[in-house]
């Protein structure tokens, strides 16, 4: 019975120290991690790309808040409430620059809620085409884009900037090699330089940019926000029937009837090829194999 009664009295204080010492240990974590995000800059930007142009800048000493998320659409995405209370708390803030409609129409609306917020602008020393926002989809403006974001982080933390100047010139170099296996895989290196743009035909012309860094041709079916008009429609039909073209490239963030319709005309089909993908450099080389297969 003494027995019985001394294991029923030191079980419990042994389960009552072992709840102490995981609420110790607990409690260590929580304020270890407090002070990690403490001596992190809250950064917030558009786009999903631009997630890992930062971070890959940023590493551990950035934390970054992405406005549009997986298959929304730039043009019609609105912030909500939890978005607008995360970037209150954001250092800087990196617009892509370049007519995005989401800057145009919001940007003004999340530095009114952060005044102490400074917006960078990535497009800086770019050269823009036609108010098309989607600079990110070449790799040379994305250098550029990432030689503003670590000028801006350095400036906003001056005590890790060596970090920031050595994550840039890896990440430069990492892109500098996706712009090289671009050029390979679509045989515009200057050995194979194709003396004829490479036609392909999108829903949204979201690929100018890659198209005029590799020697392809974008013929897109929506004109300025527009679906295409009946003749406009019979004209792409037989511009895709005259290049023997059976792929209509699709933005899973769109609504691309049309698309389906000059497929079926053409005995083709719909790629879906997503210009707002998070994985950059993957994303790129599986548009070009796409494009290198159906041409």
């Amino acid at each position: 019975m003494m027995l019985k009664k001394f294991f029923l009295i030191v079980i419990p204080g042994l389960i009552l120290l072992a709840v102490l010492v995981s609420a110790c240990v607990s409690d260590t974590i929580g304020t270890d991690q407090e002070a990690q995000h403490a001596d992190q800059l809250i950064v917030g930007v558009s786009i999903l790309p631009q997630e890992e142009f930062v971070q890959s800048i940023g590493g551990e000493h950035v934390k970054t808040i992405v406005l549009i998320p997986p298959g929304a659409s730039p043009a019609t995405y609105s912030p909500t409430t939890g978005q607008m209370v995360d970037i209150a708390s954001a250092d800087l803030y990196f617009k892509v620059g370049s007519f995005l409609p989401f800057e145009e129409n919001y940007l003004s609306t999340l530095t009114t809620s952060n005044p102490e917020m400074k917006v960078i602008d990535c497009s800086a020393g770019i050269t823009l085409r036609n108010k098309d926002p989607h600079i990110w989809n070449s790799p040379e403006n994305v250098i550029l884009m990432c030689r503003t974001i670590a000028a801006a982080l350095s400036e906003a933390d001056p005590t890790h900037a060596n970090n920031y100047k050595y994550n840039l010139k890896q990440y430069t170099t990492q892109l500098h090699g996706l712009d090289e296996n671009l050029k390979i895989i679509l045989n515009t290196t200057e050995s194979l330089q194709p003396t004829k743009q490479t036609p392909f035909i999108v829903f949204h012309p979201a690929w100018g940019y890659f198209a005029d860094r590799y020697n392809l041709l974008q013929v897109a079916v929506e004109v300025n926000g527009k679906e295409p008009s009946a003749k406009e429609l019979a004209e792409l039909i037989n511009f895709a029937r005259a290049e023997n073209i059976t792929t209509i490239f699709a933005d899973p963030q769109m609504n691309s009837q049309s698309a389906g319709v000059i497929a079926r005309q053409i005995g083709g089909t719909v790629v879906y090829a997503d210009p707002l993908a998070k994985d950059y450099c993957t994303n790129l080389i599986k548009m070009a194999e796409t494009i290198r297969q159906v041409n």
